[in-house]
């Protein structure tokens, strides 16, 4: 599994980095033909302060890519909440895979 984690107009840090690849090697606990995961993280100015913006996006084998995106102050919270967000499209995908088995049968 390839993971990339990409810094829109900011610089990674190792920390933030290693924060994201951790996130990562759990996704394979609820989908294991997951090909490559990419973090992009860009930051926002708003009227209400800086924010970022945290995309997600799992390549699956035989399905197209999964995306999920939050935006929050707090960035390592953002990572947490795509992380979550990442990991109910992931199971959704599991049962329904599993579910189009059975009706083959």
């Amino acid at each position: 599994m390839r993971i990339e984690v990409v810094g829109r107009h900011m610089t990674i840090t190792d920390a933030i980095r290693q924060h994201a690849e951790e996130k990562s090697e759990k996704l394979t606990r609820f989908y294991d033909r997951i090909t490559s995961v990419l973090w992009t993280i860009e930051p926002h100015s708003t009227s209400a302060g800086d924010e970022f913006a945290v995309e997600l996006i799992v390549g699956v084998e035989h399905h197209g890519d999964l995306v999920s995106k939050d935006a929050g102050t707090d960035l390592y919270a953002t990572i947490d909440g795509v992380h979550h967000k990442g990991i109910r499209q992931l199971k959704d995908l599991h049962d329904k895979v599993k579910v189009q088995k059975r009706q083959a049968h």
